[in-house]
């Protein structure tokens, strides 16, 4: 690693970290009351340098991709970490897409006059200063100094060791467009060190800088951000998501969708984790889906009944229905219809994502309105969980909290609000 993005020579981890907080505050304040059309311009100008920058930022990507190799990391973990030019283009695109978007800051949410005729308004503002902690997806870098600053945020990130390189050469491309904006370079920080105190000083030391903390990775890691921030924490837990097939439901939807969303790419939140099939359609349903994964190089582990219907079907233990895999694996157990389904994915499931597929609208609208989870889809692939595909441009995680922000976390829910009151000289009597 780069001597100079490792740590300012002679600065220990709290300098280091102070100056970040220090430079952050003031940039809030600007980017605060900064124009749509500066902020516009500035999201412009950094989808422009993406593209403009595409070789250097694959050569750096690629140290990163040698490193994670050397050190072993799986399959699923490397294809989060890579960057190829069609990715690079799809960063750019979100970028010009989170430009498009409404400007949050400053919308009224609500108004009323009260009968003394005081004129009231719910209005949003900025959260202030974002911590951002992620791990090994260098996009994440770009989607949320992007979401942020639309959003009137200074963000300070701090990026995965394995993706380092890939973070500090998209991080140059946001550098240069808030320059071409007039914008201070503080706006959006990314911290220079890998050394893990960073982490720590961030969530437990910096609470005169940071107003809320926002973790994108694994269990682990999340877990570590609730447990030691001392400001407030907006949490994306692990993705168990679930996939029911319907006795009501289309065979070939059924296939295609289950595929999908186990398949398409295993390595992301949205990624079907556990298939629960309705024992009514085990006769025409199980068999061909199972089959479908198994001979697309899926490991299925199955409870007894989905175990008869291909030798291939490893047993599946009780921590399997747990378990976010990230990986070319999946938990199958026949239910008992949707009653059964929702109470499994109400033990076992971590109020991410899941999906019925069914042709009956009643089975369908009781899935959707009992299974609490941030997103429930109907006849749809879990793989829809992501900001861009909600038309948010991008987004910064998914949000499994039940409170502020659930579901993708785009710019509007990086807002918080005001209340702005306006009279003519009454008092209170």
């Amino acid at each position: 690693m780069n001597a100079a993005f490792e740590q300012t020579a002679g600065q220990d981890v709290a300098t280091v970290m102070q100056t970040l907080g220090r430079g952050a505050v003031a940039a809030a304040e600007i980017l605060a009351l900064a124009s749509t059309d500066t902020k516009n311009r500035a999201l412009g100008a950094v989808a422009k340098s993406l593209r403009a920058r595409g070789a250097d930022l694959m050569a750096a990507n690629a140290r990163d991709m040698d490193a994670a190799r050397a050190k072993g990391l799986s399959g699923a973990m490397l294809d989060r970490l890579a960057l190829d030019e069609k990715r690079i283009e799809a960063m750019a695109r979100g970028v010009e897409d989170i430009a498009a978007l409404a400007d949050p800051v400053g919308a009224t949410i609500a108004q009323w006059t009260r009968p003394n005729g005081l004129e009231i308004s719910r209005v949003r503002v900025p959260l202030g200063v974002i911590g951002i902690i992620y791990e090994s997806r260098p996009n994440v870098t770009c989607d949320a100094g992007a979401l942020c600053l639309k959003s009137g945020n200074a963000a300070i990130l701090r990026g995965g060791s394995e993706s380092a390189h890939s973070s500090r050469a998209i991080h140059a491309c946001l550098v240069e467009g808030l320059r071409a904006a007039g914008l201070p370079a503080e706006c959006i920080q990314l911290v220079p060190t890998t050394d893990r105190a960073a982490v720590g000083y961030l969530l437990s030391s910096m609470t005169d800088f940071i107003d809320v903390v926002v973790p994108r990775g694994g269990k682990s890691l999340v877990a570590r951000v609730q447990a030691e921030a001392r400001v407030p924490v907006i949490g994306h837990l692990e993705g168990v998501c679930h996939v029911y097939v319907d006795r009501d439901a289309d065979l070939t939807m059924a296939r295609t969708i289950v595929k999908n969303a186990k398949l398409r790419r295993t390595g992301v939140c949205g990624s079907a984790e556990t298939l629960l099939v309705d024992a009514a359609s085990v006769a025409s349903h199980l068999a061909p889906i199972v089959k479908d994964l198994l001979d697309a190089g899926c490991e299925v582990r199955g409870d007894s009944e989905v175990q008869k219907v291909d030798a291939r079907v490893k047993p599946a233990s009780e921590q399997d229905w747990y378990t976010e895999y990230l990986d070319s694996i999946i938990a199958a157990r026949v239910v008992d219809g949707v009653d059964a389904a929702i109470a499994h994915i109400g033990k076992y499931g971590s109020s991410h994502t899941e999906s019925i597929v069914t042709a009956n609208a009643a089975t369908a609208q009781r899935f959707l309105d009992r299974v609490d989870s941030a997103i429930v889809l109907h006849n749809a692939s879990t793989q829809f969980a992501d900001g861009g595909e909600f038309g948010m441009g991008a987004e910064i995680g998914i949000s499994t909290d039940r409170f502020h922000a659930r579901g993708p976390v785009g710019v509007e829910q990086l807002t918080s609000y005001k209340y702005v009151v306006r009279g003519t000289g009454q008092i209170r009597p």
